[in-house]
């Protein structure tokens, strides 16, 4: 597979420092901060390592500064809590500059029992035609429809991922970097003229806060779909939510992010 691909599992082996604490490399990346992505990739490697024995249920990260690509991030945990099924961890990422993210991260050993889903089923995965270039995705994606439109469309999106073969235990971690990559281009579908990669010249955009839940066990290496949509984009922020399922219809993970939207003046 590309270097990007073996770049990003070795960021994903945090190694520990001491007690509690842990550092791991950036990704080398032709982009202009630290990926979001990979803050929250590593959080929940992290959230394992600290407890466990136990997979993680919730993870929800704010991102008070801009992480510096390239630069190692250095992770400090609390356990506040370790139970038989449930565990409960904060974390700190620091880099040189100071924090880079905040995160709570619960944790839990999973059960039995019934189960109960009401969700719309996940459809056809598009063809081998329809396969998209998202460059800090590296692996296989696939999209019915256009993400970055230049005309005004619904504020919703479905995106087909997945990963070359890697171990179960790494299903979270690389799902949780997935989910924060097309959240701001959703929100942006209806502005007319206007896309992604119009960042940095027609409006201004950095994540502030993501969360995600994981209601099953997760495999990155077969086909999932992100099916996601944007509800509000208001004073100089977007709000959007995502549901991950499997190829077959079920519910794996779902997730919200909250970010910085602003736009330049006319």
């Amino acid at each position: 597979m590309t270097d990007l691909w073996n770049d990003l599992l070795h960021c994903l082996v945090p190694k520990p420092l001491g007690q509690g604490v842990y550092e791991a490399p950036s990704q080398q990346l032709a982009y202009h901060r630290l990926f979001g992505g990979q803050l929250l990739a590593q959080t929940a490697r992290v959230a394992e390592l600290t407890c466990p024995g136990k997979a993680v249920k919730s993870l929800h990260v704010l991102f008070p500064r801009e992480g510096k690509g390239g630069q190692p991030v250095r992770y400090e945990t609390d356990c506040v809590q370790q139970g038989r099924t449930y565990g409960a961890v904060q974390i700190q990422a620091r880099q040189e500059h100071g924090v880079v993210a905040v995160a709570t991260v619960s944790l839990h050993t999973w059960e039995g029992g019934p189960q109960r889903q009401t969700m719309e089923a996940a459809g056809a995965l598009p063809g081998e035609e329809r396969r998209i270039d998202l460059e800090l995705l590296p692996w296989e994606t696939r999209a019915a429809t256009d993400l970055d439109s230049s005309d005004s469309e619904t504020p919703a999106y479905e995106l087909w991922t997945r990963t070359p073969p890697v171990t179960a235990e790494l299903g979270p971690a690389l799902l949780a970097y997935a989910t924060d990559l097309t959240l701001i281009g959703t929100a942006l579908r209806p502005v007319s003229g206007v896309t992604q990669h119009d960042a940095g010249r027609a409006f201004a955009s950095a994540v502030t806060s993501h969360s995600l839940w994981f209601h099953q066990p997760v495999r990155a290496d077969t086909w999932l779909l992100l099916r996601q949509h944007s509800p509000l984009a208001a004073h100089g922020r977007c709000h959007g939510r995502g549901d991950v399922l499997t190829q077959q219809g079920e519910l794996v993970a779902s997730y919200a992010q909250d970010a910085l939207l602003r736009f330049a003046p006319q």
